[in-house]
């Protein structure tokens, strides 16, 4: 057989799940809607840290929008999370022959 050991290979991936576990729990992203009304901030695990907002916007009253603005937000964090472990993930998954 030409080298292959799959048990180099599990260590190998066990390894770099590892390293993606703390990765995303290092990864933070911040995403704001409605000018900067609405701030949040998030972990590489989707965990909401925080939600900042600006008096303006709920000295206004409109709590429709206000829902607007914070899921806006949320949602944009997480897409931003997505992108970056996306990256992650491709340069770990290039180290891993077969992939």
């Amino acid at each position: 057989m030409s080298g292959f050991n799959l048990q180099d290979l599990m260590s190998q991936a066990k390894r770099q799940y590892e390293a993606l576990q703390k990765k995303m729990q290092e990864t933070v992203v911040e995403s704001s809607s409605g000018g900067g009304s609405v701030t949040v901030k998030m972990d590489g695990r989707k965990q909401l840290l925080g939600i900042r907002l600006d008096p303006t916007v709920v000295q206004s009253g409109d709590i429709e929008m206000l829902q607007d603005l914070i899921t806006a937000a949320v949602n944009g964090a997480a897409r931003k999370v997505d992108d970056s472990m996306q990256s992650v993930v491709g340069g770990m998954l290039g180290g891993i022959p077969g992939f």
